[in-house]
């Protein structure tokens, strides 16, 4: 029993020493291969860690407890499942909820405000910079109306036609009385 918990233990090891090295590399190969497979206690670093758990506290309980073999592996099996959970729980499923994308469509540009980066034309093209999410993004900008616009001013996306936002300036009606 001895050398399959240190044959856990030692692929345990060596399964976090390849993932640190090349994890990029064999995660972009196997991109999409267990997709299949959506159970969230099925997920490597879990397994990884449950079975170098198991080959930790078996290898621990051999050497310095008087248990018996049977007693031993049970004990490890349920140490290795107890920290798959805790590991789960603490790690995989915060850092889940915590990815994030900064993408975005152009069909949500319309509505938005930005700011003219590179002035505007009457009739040409500029740049506006828009904020979405925690990041901005640049567009190339045209002017709606044909007046021209000068960098720094603030503008709203009226529409998108072929990848180009047509931008009027923006008024601000909240501080006025009517």
């Amino acid at each position: 029993m001895q050398t399959l918990y240190l044959g856990c233990l030692a692929l345990g090891i060596i399964f976090a020493v390849v993932s640190v090295l090349v994890g990029d590399l064999i995660g972009g190969a196997l991109h999409g291969v267990f997709d299949f497979v959506s159970f969230d206690f099925l997920n490597p670093a879990i397994l990884a860690g449950g079975v170098t758990v198991f080959g930790g506290a078996g290898v621990l309980l051999s050497r310095y407890s008087g248990l018996e073999d049977g007693a031993i592996l049970a004990l490890s099996l349920l140490i290795a499942a107890f920290m798959g959970v805790v590991l789960h729980l603490v790690v995989v499923k915060p850092m889940k909820n915590s990815e994030m994308s900064n993408g975005f469509s152009m069909n949500d540009l319309p509505g938005r405000i930005g700011e003219v980066m590179v002035p505007v034309p009457a009739a040409g093209y500029g740049e506006i910079m828009v904020k979405f999410g925690a990041g901005n993004s640049l567009h190339t900008a045209a002017s709606f109306e044909q007046h021209p616009l000068p960098a720094g001013i603030k503008v709203v996306v009226v529409e998108v036609r072929e990848g180009v936002a047509l931008v009027s300036e923006f008024e601000d009606r909240r501080g006025v009385d009517s």
